[in-house]
């Protein structure tokens, strides 16, 4: 799985509307917004341009997060009175755009719904954490065909779209018996399509056991270490949703934060998967485009150490401590130049540099008696062949000053790989 390109389509998320050309569920892409099979748009652009191709899937979370809307504020002005969930119904939307659809369909209906009578936000918040909590992987309790109308519309999304990737934003699969069964069903599918299983369904905080049958998904996360399993990490750019102000305050990740990031990962026997967010009317503004140049820009020599690569003995050195698990990506320390990851491809080793390496420059790892085999070759990839010697401290050469960010080094010889 490891240096494989494809591209994702958002198929559902927590808001519950479904962006494809849905059969079990009336909120889809075709009935409102953009009135466009979303995901089919994005398939058919993927497939011509020789992609492989995936699907997100984060309705399983949908019912308990949409309970709020069926409150009310605790204070202020309109303190009682209920949200739109608590009171609108099909009938409601006669001559509205959304005339005959079934608000309570999308809001999933009111499975705890918050009583009257609380008067602050601090109470609450409190019912809220008690009563539908940040992140439940069962349904509700009161409503078992919710959890079916979720199987059919998993079913019926892979059947449509054939998708060589599924990433659930649950922790392992949600609703049990009900999640394997769609599990099952996805892989029986690639069975028909390709004779064999050949597709990628991805969960998060899997259990030792689970690793057997699906892909651990890291989210806005690292790993300290080079897995025997292929897994793969989630992030964004910037938010997991598209915030001006990131335009106005120029702070997205770099390219060179996220091509540091791609080499970290693909050395660890992972995948990057890059959420590009996106304003309503799906453009790329002026700095995301920056990002997206610097990230091809860097690929047209780099990309060789990436695509179709396979990590090496071990994943690189340099000072530069990683801490492992999900949702710390603010905890990380800047790469230095002494941060070296290694991968392979088709015979040849590649160090990437995660610093801006520059002058004398040594790669501990490939010092005599610390690697077998003989280097015979060192070229900087877009830069052409390094003098270079190998002795006890490691290998050797000059990086030249000025070059691109991440600068990689293709190593040939025998026995290195």
């Amino acid at each position: 799985m490891a240096g494989a390109k494809y591209f994702m389509a958002l198929a559902c998320h927590h808001d519950n509307l479904d962006c494809y050309d849905s059969r079990y569920h009336a909120w889809n892409s075709l009935r409102v917004g953009p009135k466009k099979d979303v995901v089919g748009i994005w398939e058919k652009a993927a497939r011509g341009a020789g992609l492989k191709f995936g699907v997100s899937n984060h309705a399983a979370h949908a019912w308990h997060w949409y309970q709020p809307a069926y409150g009310y504020d605790p204070a202020g002005d309109r303190k009682g009175v209920r949200y739109d969930a608590f009171r609108l119904r099909k009938e409601d939307g006669k001559g509205q755009w959304w005339d005959g659809l079934d608000p309570q369909e999308l809001y999933t209906g009111g499975h705890a719904v918050l009583p009257d009578g609380i008067d602050s936000i601090e109470a609450m918040n409190q019912w809220h954490d008690a009563n539908n909590g940040q992140w439940i992987e069962t349904g509700p309790k009161d409503d078992p065909a919710y959890v079916t109308r979720w199987l059919l519309r998993q079913t019926d999304l892979v059947a449509k779209y054939k998708p060589d990737l599924v990433y659930m934003d649950d922790h392992e699969l949600p609703f049990g018996p009900v999640g394997l069964e769609a599990a099952a069903d996805y892989y029986n599918r690639s069975i028909d399509w390709h004779g064999q299983i050949d597709v990628v369904l991805t969960g998060k905080q899997l259990k030792p056991y689970a690793r057997f049958g699906m892909v651990q998904d890291v989210e806005r996360g690292f790993a300290d270490r080079l897995w025997d399993e292929p897994w793969q990490t989630d992030t964004c750019i910037g938010d997991w949703f598209y915030n001006e102000a990131r335009l106005r305050d120029k702070s997205y990740k770099s390219a060179e934060e996220v091509i540091q990031r791609l080499a970290d990962v693909v050395s660890k026997n992972g995948n990057l998967l890059l959420s590009i967010p996106q304003p309503g009317d799906g453009s790329i503004d002026s700095e995301t485009e920056k990002v997206l140049d610097g990230m091809a820009a860097w690929m047209v020599h780099g990309g060789e150490a990436i695509f179709g690569s396979r990590p090496w003995r071990i994943y690189g050195e340099g000072p530069t401590r990683l801490i492992a698990g999900m949702q710390n990506e603010e905890k990380a320390k800047p790469f230095t130049a002494q941060d070296i990851r290694f991968t392979t491809n088709k015979g040849a080793l590649y160090a990437l540099f995660l610093g801006r390496a520059a002058g004398p420059t040594t790669i501990r790892s490939l010092a005599h008696g610390r690697v077998a085999g003989q280097i015979e070759r060192v070229t900087l990839l877009g830069g052409g062949p390094l003098a270079f010697r190998q002795d006890d401290a490691g290998l050797r050469f000059d990086m030249p000053h000025g070059i691109n960010f991440v600068p990689a080094v293709r190593i040939d010889g025998r026995g290195l790989v």
